[in-house]
């Protein structure tokens, strides 16, 4: 099963998707479902084309399930690699950070309207913070170089703050983007989610209308996730 291939041939199809779905169910399970119906509903055939479900809805279940896995997969190394870059670099930037702040507060030691400036950059703290600071030290070096330069500072320093304040905010994006749900590759990942989710849901239905009053066979049409996700929360409840 080539899950990369599944994708390509769903690819115009899942990006045509409009309002995107956003799962209620962690993804892994809902592909194992979308599959374990696939297999469920093949002795239903019949009795489900009766009730008038286009079996095209059932065949393409593997090939839906395959894309949203590869798409899955994607953002999840996407998600990794940003955290391993953060992990790598932040270090060394903060130390950068540190060290020019240092070399500053020295440097302007006797200049007091400069020496304020350096104060204010050191006092704050965070990701966010340490990105903006190495911005504003690189601008303040090349401001006023000639006391940096006085005391054997290596004013390249000041010109790899400002590309590793770019680049470390990219990065930082990157994360937070993983962690709220808001870069492209989620997005994605939800059309790719709904695109399955969209037969899914109708060969579902079809078999609960079918075996409404069969419950051996009704169980297979039905989130196996959702109904003990709900029997939880009516124990819960009931406890209270």
């Amino acid at each position: 099963m080539d899950n990369k291939k599944d994708y390509e041939d769903c690819a115009a199809a899942i990006m045509s998707i409009e309002d995107a779905a956003i799962p209620n169910i962690p993804v892994r399970y809902f592909i194992q479902e979308a599959e374990d119906l696939y297999l469920w509903c093949q002795k239903d055939k019949q009795a489900l084309l009766k009730a008038g479900l286009s079996w095209e809805f059932v065949t393409c279940i593997p090939q839906r399930a395959g894309a949203l896995r590869y798409v899955q997969s994607e953002l999840l190394q996407s998600s990794d690699e940003a955290k391993t870059e953060w992990k790598e670099r932040s270090p060394y930037a903060y130390g950068l950070r540190d060290d020019l702040v240092h070399d500053c507060m020295y440097a302007f030691r006797n200049i007091p309207e400069v020496l304020v400036k350096v104060q204010a950059i050191a006092e704050g703290t965070g990701h966010v913070d340490m990105i903006q600071d190495l911005s504003d030290l690189s601008a303040l070096g090349k401001t006023y170089s000639v006391p940096l330069i006085a005391i054997g500072v290596d004013m390249a320093l000041f010109d790899e703050a400002g590309t590793l304040s770019a680049e470390m905010a990219g990065v930082l994006a990157r994360l937070n983007g993983s962690r709220r749900g808001t870069n492209a590759n989620i997005d994605i990942r939800n059309k790719a989610y709904t695109y399955l989710k969209q037969v899914v849901d109708e060969v579902r239905r079809c078999g609960q209308y079918v075996f409404w009053r069969n419950e051996e066979r009704k169980v297979g049409y039905v989130s196996i996730y959702m109904k003990n996700k709900v029997a939880k929360s009516k124990g819960k409840s009931s406890d209270n």
